[in-house]
């Protein structure tokens, strides 16, 4: 009986952390360079004003960095500051290591952008073409001069799609 009521009290409080997280949003910091724990650590919720996806998104060539935010497979929100370029007016972000958000999008391409207080509710594509994923790199060299740019069959591409 007394486990019982240690389980339930645990329940309850793992349950009133979650309703708090949700409505704080427990975001990550607003990081242009992800050097320090503080600015890797990933967050949860991404809230703002929901807007509706642009067609052109050549304003972010402007913006240092942008928020994602995945479906974990616990059903909880996972988000992160990720850099982005922009390509033919069409959004991307990459990757060329083993990420988390990475892995998320592949199982569940459905995210949300976060950029200053507007939110998007978008899908993620995979970008499978060579000459697309190269073209996209080299925008995003161009962006952030400090990044190395790694060879394209390394690289995992994503192009953000109206949701």
């Amino acid at each position: 009986m007394k486990v019982l009521k240690i389980a339930g009290a645990i329940v309850v409080c793992l349950i009133l952390l979650l309703v708090v997280l949700r409505f704080t949003g427990f975001e990550p910091k607003n990081c242009v360079n992800a050097s320090t724990l503080a600015c890797r650590a990933p967050g949860l919720w991404l809230r703002g004003q929901p807007v509706a996806t642009p067609a052109d998104w050549s304003f972010t060539d402007k913006v240092p960095a942008v928020k994602v935010q995945t479906q974990t497979p616990f059903l909880l929100p996972y988000s992160v500051s990720a850099w982005c370029a922009v390509y033919n007016g069409n959004l991307y972000l990459t990757s060329y290591r083993g990420r988390r958000w990475v892995e998320n999008i592949v199982r569940d391409p459905h995210v949300r952008l976060k950029i200053g207080d507007q939110v998007f509710d978008s899908t993620f594509s995979l970008v499978d073409d060579p000459g697309e994923k190269a073209a996209v790199l080299h925008a995003k060299g161009k962006k952030y001069p400090q990044w190395k740019v790694p060879p394209v069959e390394t690289a995992t591409v994503f192009r953000v799609m109206p949701d």
